[in-house]
């Protein structure tokens, strides 16, 4: 298993953008979380297989519809950063 924190910038909040990389994270057996901050953007940890977290992440360049991807600031995390079995939407920060 390897973790990924991203930083996700653009018009991703007010656009369902948590809730839609949720969806998608546990359509691929991904677990993590994902917060808004607030700085405008949304952070989001992704714990999975290598080849499932970039799948996701190119996913994630796109996001769902009414969102504008300008960039993902990506970097390894811990696993054991996250604390749960599966992907939450965690309190904005």
């Amino acid at each position: 298993m390897t973790a990924l924190r991203i930083i996700v910038s653009g018009v991703v909040q007010g656009v369902g953008y948590r809730q839609w990389l949720r969806e998608r994270a546990l359509l691929a057996g991904v677990t993590g979380w994902a917060r808004n901050r607030s700085d405008g953007t949304v952070e989001a940890l992704l714990v999975g297989a290598p080849d499932t977290l970039e799948a996701l992440v190119a996913e994630a360049r796109k996001g769902p519809r009414g969102a504008r991807v300008t960039d993902i600031e990506r970097r390894e995390a811990s696993a054991t950063d996250h604390a749960g079995p599966n992907f939450s939407i965690a309190p904005s920060l």
